[in-house]
């Protein structure tokens, strides 16, 4: 019955976006060569995709070919006028995603300028195993974290070793304060409600000269959250939310104990919006579940008709 409502809500909402005219491209990313960008280096949920022990039709579609791989949820900031680079989140895919920034974005000689936590689970700090002894052995790269995340990886192995090896140099931040990275960029982290088993959770507003983006790609539930979405969306350019499930009974888990906004809930609690505030929205983090992880499906088409966006990777996001 849920999914019946559902679908005949998107499609009056589909009518209604035809009527006005709804974008499906936003000027920025048709901008050529900006100095200072955000790329989307990877959009799946901690576990990417495939998952492990994936054997239905989601991951089956890598298996015979019909879907390609997706990497772990992060975004790189480039930054050409200055040679600079920064990751969002060290995941699992880390290797491929600074291979990306290398390749494709900015070889100034460094593995990376820095690395942005949000929190610790899997998909968003073990990457920095790379950066120790049996690895890369880095030299003091510049890592960000919260303090409740900074005393983890000091106390904890093998992270800890990572700081005694100085393969990786702690460098604090603190709730809704304001990293200057350079005259053009500002970095502003800010708690979010998650699972704090091991840290606090933070998503980040990363504000250039001309656009700010948010960044949110783990929260329980916007409800729960001191702050109003609709209005935080508003006054930025670009907001990467947290898409983990589409709708609620996607898994055979107890969904309640993983809370995540839904897709279905987040478009819905943004149908009254303008269009021009629906199109600053790019969902990301998804899980293997979720049907708008895919490339192409019909949930998804239906959503973008709507006004609403997804991440996808090699997107270019000019600041």
């Amino acid at each position: 019955m849920f999914l019946k409502l559902w679908r005949l809500r998107i499609f009056f909402l589909f009518v209604v976006c035809l009527f006005l005219g709804c974008k499906t491209e936003t000027q920025e990313n048709q901008k050529l060569n900006p100095n200072q960008y955000i790329t989307i280096l990877g959009i799946a949920q901690d576990a990417g995709f495939p998952h492990i022990n994936c054997d239905n039709d989601c991951c089956n579609a890598f298996y015979d070919g019909t879907e390609p791989k997706k990497l772990v949820s992060c975004l790189g900031l480039v930054d050409l006028e200055n040679k600079k680079k920064w990751l969002f989140d060290a995941t699992p895919d880390m290797t491929q995603q600074i291979q990306d920034l290398k390749t494709n974005h900015l070889d100034n000689g460094k593995v990376i300028d820095g690395v942005f936590l949000t929190h610790a689970h899997i998909g968003h700090y073990t990457g920095l195993m790379y950066f120790g002894f049996e690895a890369l052995g880095g030299d003091k790269v510049p890592i960000y974290a919260m303090p409740r995340m900074k005393t983890y990886l000091e106390n904890n192995g093998p992270w800890s070793q990572l700081v005694s090896f100085n393969n990786i140099e702690l460098r604090p931040l603190q709730n809704d304060s304001i990293i200057s990275l350079n005259a053009e960029l500002n970095v502003i982290p800010f708690l979010v409600p998650h699972r704090d088993e091991y840290s606090e959770t933070v998503g980040y507003k990363i504000v250039g000269n001309n656009k700010t983006a948010l960044f949110i790609p783990d929260i329980d539930k916007w409800h729960v959250w001191k702050k109003d979405i609709i209005k935080e969306v508003k006054k930025v350019d670009y907001a990467f939310l947290d898409a983990s499930f589409f709708r609620d009974g996607e898994i055979a888990r107890d969904m309640s104990k993983i809370p995540h906004p839904f897709t279905t809930e987040t478009t819905t609690l943004f149908e009254n919006e303008d269009i021009e505030t629906k199109n600053k929205i790019y969902f990301i983090h998804f899980n293997h579940s979720n049907p708008t992880l895919k490339d192409s499906h019909p949930l998804k088409d239906s959503i973008q008709n709507l006004g609403f966006r997804f991440a996808k990777q090699g997107d270019i996001f000019a600041l």
